[in-house]
């Protein structure tokens, strides 16, 4: 039954109306009754089946349910609900060739769009999922559902499209091609993140939570976020810098990654020694070094060698530089090494060095250059300032002395006495 047989049967009023006002009659009581039943499934979708979900979601003890809640799935899911009622009831309200086509295309074109954002919102689910996921956590999946998700809209818009103009998409993705070196400029930054991305996780160049230093963009700090054409560092400071992905792949930067998976964390640090101070330990030194916990059996061992090593050699002892001598500088890394071999806070299972740098205007460099096995930051410099503080203060029971600038303090005791 028409709508116009339906009015003639049900209003008897009908028939006065005259013949050149009923058809837009006839269409504004079609245009009301398709707003009137859309409302009515609009109203039904979200008062009813909604609000349904929503409370089923939040009575279950599973997450996943109310993740789709929060990034709104089933709200936009619930915004179809009009766009098919117009689709459907459009060839049994409007008679009007003109005009019934053309609603029946907007209606689809709507389909499509709130279809789109239903999987844009999916997508969005999946990604918060990985986070939790323990073989996702470190992907940048951001990254890969970023890419999706273009596709995704540039395939809704040209569906779309077509729809409107009638036309296959084929044929209007055949006349994409001309626009070509168009769209690769506009999405120019997409394109190099999404090569950038590819490169960073299958190399597992960055992950989420690494610590990464780019001196270029000035970032020192834990990788927070990868998208597809940025990536979200805080420093320490707690400010965020923001660096495009592809600029990890082309530029230079460090990775602490490794530091953070070997169990250890490097200590490089040098004490200047005045070299002024440098000498050979006399008798009455060794004996009062003898008290230094850890060197005993050093000095028992060496002075053995060196005096056998010297009875061979037949060497003059009326001069200590004949010969070998022990030295306070040579005794004083042997007492660095085994304290710190001795030290809890200090791995013995990577590298582990006490060793002399090249001297300079500046004094000879004592370096040490071991592993902590503390990695968190405040930790490590407590541990670093500690082995410094106890090393500065145990130079002058070797008789050395550290090598420091003169200052104003130290000039102030060479003025020439007043008038």
């Amino acid at each position: 039954m028409t709508l116009e047989q339906f009015l003639i049967d049900h209003f008897p009023s009908w028939a006065i109306i005259p013949e050149a006002v009923k058809p837009w009659v006839s269409l504004t009581v079609a245009g009301v009754a398709l707003l009137a039943a859309a409302w009515l499934a609009n109203a039904i979708a979200k008062r009813i089946l909604l609000r349904g979900l929503k409370g089923v979601a939040g009575r279950t003890s599973a997450a996943w349910d109310d993740r789709l809640i929060t990034h709104h799935v089933f709200d936009r899911l619930s915004h179809i609900a009009p766009a098919v009622v117009f689709y459907l009831a459009t060839p049994l309200f409007l008679e009007a060739d003109w005009l019934e086509p053309l609603v029946e295309r907007v209606a689809f074109v709507a389909m499509i769009l709130i279809s789109a954002r239903v999987v844009d919102a999916l997508l969005n689910f999946t990604v918060d999922t990985a986070k939790s996921h323990p073989a996702l956590a470190d992907k940048p999946v951001k990254s890969w559902v970023q890419v999706l998700k273009i596709f995704l809209w540039a395939f809704a818009a040209i569906f779309a499209i077509s729809t409107l103009m009638d036309k296959s998409p084929w044929a209007l993705l055949g006349g994409l091609g001309a626009l070509t070196a168009v769209l690769l400029l506009v999405f120019k930054d997409s394109i190099l993140g999404l090569v950038a991305s590819i490169q960073i996780s299958a190399l597992g160049l960055v992950q989420v939570g690494d610590w990464i230093e780019v001196p270029k963009y000035g970032a020192d700090g834990d990788v927070i976020d990868i998208s597809l054409t940025t990536v979200r560092i805080q420093n320490w400071d707690k400010t965020i810098s923001t660096i495009p992905t592809y600029a990890l792949v082309s530029d230079s930067f460090k990775n602490w990654r490794g530091m953070q998976e070997s169990g250890g964390r490097r200590m490089k640090r040098a004490l200047r020694i005045d070299m002024n101070s440098v000498r050979f330990l006399t008798p009455e030194d060794t004996k009062n070094l003898r008290k230094v916990q850890h060197l005993a059996p050093y000095l028992d061992k060496k002075e053995k060698e060196l005096s056998q090593w010297n009875a061979e050699k037949g060497v003059d002892k009326n001069l200590d530089v004949n010969g070998r001598r022990l030295t306070n500088l040579g005794t004083f890394r042997e007492y660095l090494r085994c304290w710190l071999t001795a030290h809890p806070e200090i791995s013995q299972d990577m590298t582990f060095l006490v060793r002399q740098l090249t001297p300079d205007e500046h004094g000879l460099p004592v370096e040490i250059y071991i592993f902590s096995t503390e990695q968190r930051w405040a930790h490590y410099e407590g541990i670093l300032g500690d082995i410094f503080d106890h090393m500065i203060a145990a130079l002058p029971t070797f008789g050395l002395l550290v090598y420091q600038k003169p200052t104003g303090a130290d000039f102030s005791g060479l003025r020439p006495p007043s008038a």
